[in-house]
């Protein structure tokens, strides 16, 4: 089972425990077996039902996830509660399968893991659904939205307080790099786009050098839904980037305060990224 919400503080000092980091448990093999989708800290009621409840996915390799991950989610939330239009009810982390083939790519079962622990113990919102990780074929963006929208949708959406439910409305959360690969030809099937940002939408958080406004007016279909489209701007801009972790673990340099501790233990215990697990890490 998921550990609690509740248990947030209590398990707090088990972050660096090296057995209890590192290791697979056997019920997390299940989970990824059996398909169980996470809901232990999906909210199961609105707050304020003036609001649109939305849940926020994050699709992306994760290999392995930093604190940019992390802050895109929050700054995402801050952009959300100034608005003032819609209510989150929850946050999830979609990695990418092993049929994706990206050069640093490791294998599902350790980037699942890493998000978990990831959100263990720093997060009361966030989740890791292994749907699309553990899928035999690699999955289009607009198809998970799709599953994310079915998990949670199935039975009505969320519960409002005169017992009726209300769809929830599932929202891509994304960098404003991913968001101008929409542009180029045959990256994105028109249907697709379609699908992610007339059907769902998108939370863009905007990264150095990157002008979402000015592509968001220039693209065709973007700019058709740019009601469903909420940009957030950077504030502390943070470039925290995957592939430069792997080069640091590859050269033996420290990533210490890169990504969270939790997730650092596990790299240097399963030998990720070209680690030696014999070796003391930086």
């Amino acid at each position: 089972m998921y550990p609690p919400t509740n248990v947030l503080q209590a398990t707090q000092s088990k972050e660096v425990d090296g057995d209890f980091v590192t290791r697979v448990p056997a019920q997390f093999s299940e989970r990824l077996e059996a398909g169980e989708f996470p809901r232990h800290r999906l909210k199961a009621k609105m707050a304020d039902e003036n609001k649109i409840p939305i849940v926020i996915v994050a699709c992306g390799s994760f290999s392995p996830p930093t604190y940019l991950h992390l802050r895109m989610f929050e700054m995402a939330k801050d952009t959300i509660l100034e608005d003032a239009k819609y209510e989150i009810m929850g946050g999830y982390y979609s990695p990418v399968s092993d049929r994706y083939k990206k050069s640093g790519l490791a294998p599902a079962i350790h980037r699942v893991r890493m998000c978990e622990l990831a959100v263990e113990y720093t997060s009361t919102w966030l989740m890791v659904d292994a749907w699309e990780a553990t899928q035999e074929e690699y999955q289009r963006t607009a198809i998970v939205l799709e599953h994310f929208d079915d998990e949670i949708n199935r039975d009505g959406g969320v519960l409002q307080q005169d017992g009726t439910r209300r769809r929830v409305k599932i929202l891509l959360l994304a960098g404003g790099d991913l968001i101008e690969s929409f542009g180029h030809p045959g990256v994105w099937a028109e249907e697709d786009l379609q699908i992610i940002l007339g059907e769902f939408g998108c939370i863009i958080v905007e990264r150095t050098g990157s002008d979402v406004w000015a592509f968001l007016l220039s693209h065709d279909i973007l700019y058709q839904h740019r009601g469903n489209v909420i940009v957030v701007k950077q504030l502390i801009y943070n470039d925290i980037s995957s592939t430069k972790v792997r080069l640091f673990v590859r050269r033996g340099m420290s990533i210490k305060y890169l990504l969270p501790n939790s997730v650092i233990q596990y790299i240097y215990s399963n030998g990720l990224y070209g680690h030696n697990p014999g070796s003391n890490p930086p």
